[in-house]
């Protein structure tokens, strides 16, 4: 068989032979082409490969002159051989190149068309109509928070990572709505000496002093809880989602009666399992220490949730819709109880209420709030009176024994038990009518990350007692 047809057979599509690199005044019995590569140059490549392919025939070491060959003589199959697969490998090369920087290229428009989007809600207030009937830029922010955390953690209902493209999305637009809170600044005086010795008051500029103590607390808690999901990449438990059974369960039964025994089911969250004998002791011990990890979490964004939503001001929609009287608040019973009671105790009292719900409880405090700063208004009310009436009230402590401040300050206890009691109580109506009326863009940005987060800590309180709850559940049943 001719030795060129054999290499015919394995030649790279894409590869023209060099007329001037064949030797036309040779008659020899075989003739072997010299094949160059599409990009015309592979000196680049410094090693070469001396295996044989099993397509060439072997190659007599005679062949081989002693003296190096001028540049017009054929070259040998293997020489012609690794000129192929070094084109080919600089083809690769600089096709990688290429692509690389187009996905360079589309992932810079991409985050270019993103920041165009909320750049163009930010100034039209989500109101896509451009008519200027848009909520403010306070709200706006507040609300690409919440719906950005709603769209990175709404789906994610079990103790695992996050994907790294949602972690990737949370961090990334974070990072850019929070880059207001740069330019949030106040102007505080300070002293400072001209060249001629004088003493000249000058005022600079520093972050406000809410968003410089407040906001690096709450980037702390984010990354805290990031690392706490972080942590079940390797766990002993799984998931079934409602309806159907994890195949790698042997005893799946089980766990639906177990589940159905909560308290308040919650058909959407699928149904942690854990093996046949339970979870490990290791496997116990880091859920417990995760699980107190996150309700520090949990309370500390509440604290700073409610920090900032008392500073913020109460809108005067809220305290013209407020009624007369506190009495017509709260009904007779629990009025009673506040105004008789000599000892009042708030515990007490929510004992004797016996709430079914969650929606009893925000109820409950809706009205208590109301009653509360309809009590307030009329103790302010009652003391519009002459400057010297005014002092003598406040030296002989009217305002300890006056009646609707002692009402009032009952009420704010009875409030503060009662969301202590539930902690996941939704918000209240003066609440949302502060968020909704809020214009300042710090407080804001404060309220909302913060809200965020506190629901996040306590979704992950939730899942861990789900798998604690079953996983004792289980070893009660062996036993």
């Amino acid at each position: 068989m001719d030795n060129s047809s054999n290499f015919d057979e394995i030649s790279e599509p894409g590869y023209q032979p060099s007329p001037s690199s064949l030797d036309q005044n040779d008659h020899s019995t075989v003739e072997t082409p010299v094949y160059s590569t599409m990009s015309g140059d592979s000196s680049m490549f410094g090693r070469t490969y001396s295996e044989t392919s099993a397509f060439s025939d072997p190659i007599d070491d005679n062949s081989y002159s002693s003296e190096p060959s001028p540049s017009h003589w054929p070259v040998t199959k293997s020489g012609a051989r690794d000129q192929a697969i070094f084109g080919r490998l600089e083809m690769k090369q600089q096709k990688q190149v290429v692509d690389d920087k187009l996905d360079d290229q589309e992932s810079v428009d991409l985050e270019l068309e993103t920041m165009k989007e909320r750049f163009s809600k930010l100034l039209l207030g989500e109101d896509m109509s451009g008519s200027g009937k848009g909520v403010c830029t306070a709200v706006t922010i507040s609300n690409a928070i919440t719906n950005l955390y709603a769209t990175v953690f709404g789906q994610n209902l079990r103790l695992e990572p996050l994907k790294p493209e949602k972690k990737s999305m949370w961090k990334r637009e974070m990072d850019c709505l929070l880059s207001v809170c740069d330019y949030i600044v106040e102007f505080v005086p300070k002293s400072q000496n001209s060249r001629d010795g004088t003493t000249l008051e000058v005022m600079e500029s520093r972050p406000r002093s809410d968003i410089y103590i407040n906001l690096p607390a709450l980037t702390k808690l984010d990354a805290m809880l990031i690392e706490v999901l972080d942590s079940f990449q390797d766990r002993e438990f799984w998931y079934a989602e409602q309806g159907s059974m994890s195949s790698n369960s042997t005893r799946s039964g089980s766990f639906r009666r177990v589940i159905i025994q909560r308290k308040e089911e919650k058909w959407w969250v699928p149904v942690p399992c854990v093996p046949p004998d339970g979870l490990s002791e290791k496997s116990r011990k880091h859920l417990r220490h995760k699980r107190d990890c996150a309700y520090q979490i949990h309370k500390a964004a509440m604290a700073i949730n409610s920090s900032i939503l008392a500073e913020m001001e109460i809108p005067h929609t809220y305290m013209a819709s407020l009624p007369k009287s506190g009495r017509a608040c709260l009904g007779d019973t629990i009025y009673r109880y506040l105004y008789t009671a000599d000892r009042f105790s708030p515990d007490h009292l929510l004992d004797c209420l016996n709430i079914a719900s969650e929606h009893e409880a925000l109820e409950l405090a809706d009205q208590v709030e109301a009653s509360m700063y309809t009590w307030r208004r009329k103790a302010c009310l009652s003391h519009s009176k002459s400057s010297w009436d005014m002092v003598k009230d406040f030296m002989s402590d009217i305002d300890r024994t006056d009646k609707n401040h002692v009402l009032a300050e009952r009420a704010e206890t009875l409030l503060f038990c009662l969301k202590q009691r539930y902690p996941e109580l939704s918000q209240t109506s003066l609440d949302t009518c502060k968020i909704q009326y809020n214009r300042d863009v710090g407080q804001a940005i404060l309220e909302s990350y913060s809200r965020v987060l506190e629901g996040l800590a306590f979704n992950i309180v939730a899942w861990i007692d789900d798998v604690l709850f079953v996983d004792k559940s289980v070893r009660t049943q062996d036993q």
